[in-house]
Formats: structure tokens, sequence, C-alpha cells
């Protein structure tokens, strides 16, 4: 029987990854959080690819005296007339990262019981707000960034490594500002919307420990300079903890979470009629994960299990990849270079998977679509799909294909979002 939609396919999956996106989006969120006292002086800090985009929110929104600084991934910026917007380098961090931190310290050390600070905190943060811990370097930080984006390491063990060779992270930010009071607004981009790993958590305590960031080191058979290795081995460079008097004037709130952006994508796929099923956030190996959402959409078009078509299956959080070819991709490109192996053309079933910040790995796509003729339109170009995938060449095979979605920078960040619509009659 022929499939027959009033929707487009494509079109309802982009909406579902615009609707996301807005859900997140600072414009959207943070001005209901603020206080509703929005007078006196404050000084404004921020780390993160939605930093800028907070930023202008503030100057809109706050009526009392704004100073400040916020530093942002480059391209991500935006236009503010009373706090100063810096752009750096991320995933891996720059002299820019670590110049705008040190002017971070600097700006709230010092300050009085009276003084306010508000922290525009969101996903990012961690390469941007680099500040080396004393006795390492900047290139020290960057060398062991780039092992763990290579190596595999989910988001919670990155960030637990990044706290203790920080002088910013892991409550450093907040003792830093004590005793003034300090206000974080945060968007999460990990699951879980855990605070201490959300960009390695600078004004909330540290539960995690040297030992800890050290045994992930090994676990990953990560090369450790010498600095490193005396720096993870000294108990005076342990994080803040919750026991101590400088958190008392740190406030943290929540603004944006992924589960928020999947509902919002659920409730546009209702009104589309098309049922969704949210998974929720997901770690894991990208092309595992993938295999796992080829196996409920499998069951779904054979056997109209858990749910019958038409629906869309959504997910969010962030996978890894373990870097092991040398072709182009971030962890949504390779998810959906996966799936495609996996269904090899499965009828009735596309997806969408993209990064909620535009930017999928350190590529110029925020993702790619899969339809049910990929498979067969890659092969036909003489493109393997387990091929490709062993080169870790996503970006690539849906580049050949003009299925890349490029967004530009959305100035926001709930990370990975992904959609498998499936619709009726797909075999």
């Amino acid at each position: 029987m022929p499939i027959h939609l009033a929707i487009n396919p494509e079109s309802l999956l982009r909406e579902l990854f615009s609707t996301a996106i807005d859900a997140a989006h600072p414009r959207q969120v943070l001005a209901d959080h603020l206080p509703a006292d929005r007078t006196g002086r404050v000084i404004v800090i921020g780390a993160g690819k939605a930093a800028a985009a907070m930023a202008e929110v503030i100057e809109r929104e706050w009526q009392g005296e704004i100073s400040g600084l916020v530093v942002t991934r480059y391209g991500h910026g935006a236009y503010c007339t009373k706090i100063e917007v810096v752009e750096a380098a991320h995933p891996v961090p720059d002299a820019a990262g670590l110049a705008v931190a040190q002017r971070v310290l600097k700006l709230v050390t010092g300050l009085s019981e009276a003084d306010r600070v508000i922290f525009l905190l969101s996903g990012g943060g961690s390469a941007l707000l680099a500040l080396p811990a004393s006795g390492l370097s900047l290139a020290d930080k960057q060398s062991i960034n780039k092992a763990l984006l290579k190596s595999g390491a989910s988001i919670s063990e990155m960030n637990c490594v990044r706290k203790h060779l920080s002088a910013i992270k892991g409550g450093r930010l907040a003792k830093a500002c004590w005793p003034a009071s300090i206000h974080t607004f945060a968007i999460s981009d990990v699951p879980g919307d855990d605070p201490t790993v959300i960009a390695s958590g600078p004004s909330v305590a540290d539960p995690s420990t040297l030992a800890e960031a050290l045994a992930i080191l090994q676990r990953y058979a990560i090369e450790v300079p010498a600095a490193v290795l005396a720096r993870l081995q000294d108990p005076r460079a342990e994080t803040v903890k919750h026991a101590d008097p400088c958190l008392s004037r740190s406030h943290y709130q929540l603004i944006a979470t992924p589960q928020q952006s999947l509902e919002a994508a659920a409730a546009r796929a209702r009104a589309a009629g098309i049922t969704p099923i949210i998974l929720g956030d997901l770690e894991g190996e990208s092309r595992e994960v993938a295999k796992v959402h080829a196996g409920i959409a499998r069951q779904i078009v054979l056997h109209g299990q858990p749910i019958k078509p038409p629906c869309v299956i959504l997910s969010g959080g962030e996978t890894t990849v373990t870097v092991r070819g040398n072709g182009r991709g971030g962890r949504n490109a390779e998810f959906l270079l996966s799936l495609t192996e996996s269904l090899k053309g499965l009828p009735g079933v596309y997806a969408l998977a993209g990064d909620t910040d535009g930017i999928d790995g350190s590529e110029d796509n925020a993702g790619a679509l899969m339809r049910p003729d990929s498979y067969a339109r890659a092969a036909a170009l003489g493109l393997s799909a387990a091929h490709e995938l062993d080169n870790n060449n996503g970006y690539g095979y849906f580049a050949a294909l003009d299925d890349l979605i490029v967004t530009g920078p959305t100035r926001t960040n709930v990370n990975d979002f992904r959609a498998i619509l499936i619709l009726e009659n797909a075999q």
C-alpha cells in the first residue's frame, strides 16, 4: 500500500529540531527566572555557547547598573552595550579563553558582601573559561583535552579531569566571589542536568576527587604530563566541597534542560498527528546508541511495538565517539551513519540527528538527515556505510547525499537531539 501523508517527513523533522532549539533559547527562558527586583548594581559574568544570548536578555531586563564580561564560542557572539562579549575556542581551549578567564576571575576577586554577581552558564563553558591551575600551562590543558575528546570518555569523566586542573572550575569561581552573592542561571547540556558537570561546575560544590580524575586518565591510557601528574597527586589541589562556607551565598537555577526541549518537540509531533515516544537523555558510543534506536524502530515497523506508527522516537543527551579513522564528522553524523548501516533502507523510516548549538563536533553542520533511500543512494555513489563508519566519516557520507543540516550557531545548547520518524504502512 502506498504511503500517503499530509505532512512532509523532512519538513516535520526539521520543525521538531527547531522547536527543541527554541524551547531552550535564552530569549524564551531566562527572563522568567530573574528576580522580581531587578534594580541595583550587578556584575555579570558568563561562559558557554549561550552566554552572549543570555547577556542580551540581562541587558534588556535589568533596570539597575550593569557591567560585566562573558565568553562564548567563535561565531556565537551577540551585540551587547554594557556587558563585554569575548569569543574563544571550543572544544579545545585557546589563548583567548585563557585571557578572558583571567579577566573574569579578576573581576570577581575582592568583592564585598554587598556585591551581587550574576553568572550565565551554558554548555561549552569548560573549554571557553580555561584557566589552568597553578603550575600548569595552557599547553598541558590542551593536550589533555584533545586526548579526552578522542578517547570516548563521557562528558562527566572529561569534566572531572578538567575541574581538577582548573583555577576556576569545581566551585573555585564561587570561592573567588566570596563574600559577594553569586546567582548562577544555567542551561543544561548534560544527561541528568547535574550542576557539578555543566561546564565543570564553577559555582557549585564538587563531589569528585583528585584520585578519580587520575583514574580516568589511566582508564583511557592518556599520557599525563609530569606537571599534571604532580597536580593530581597533591591533596591541596582538591576542588571545593559541600561544607565550604564560601558556597553559602551561591545560588543556582536551571533555566533550560534537554528534557524540556524533548517535551516541546513531542508536543509539536502530537499537533501533527504523530505519536511521540521520549527515550530521554542518553550516553554511550554514538554507533552503539544508534543500534539500539534501530532495534526499536525495526520493532515498531514489523510488530507495532511498543507503539504503532505513525510515531516518532525522540532522544537527547550526549553520546561519544572513539576516533578510529581519519574522516570528518561529529557525534550526530556518526549516530546517523550507524543507524543507516543498521536499518539498510528499512521502508518508512526517516531520521534527524543534530546538536542544538548548531555545530556537530567541530564541523560546520548541526547534523544530518537520513531517509529510507539514503542507504541505496549512497551505494549508487560507491559509498559503503560500514566503510565510512570505520573511518568516522559521517560528515562526508551525508555531504555526498546533500543531507547535511546547516543552521549556523543557535546561541543555545541542550546538546544532542535525535528524532526517528516512522510512518504508517511502511511495509
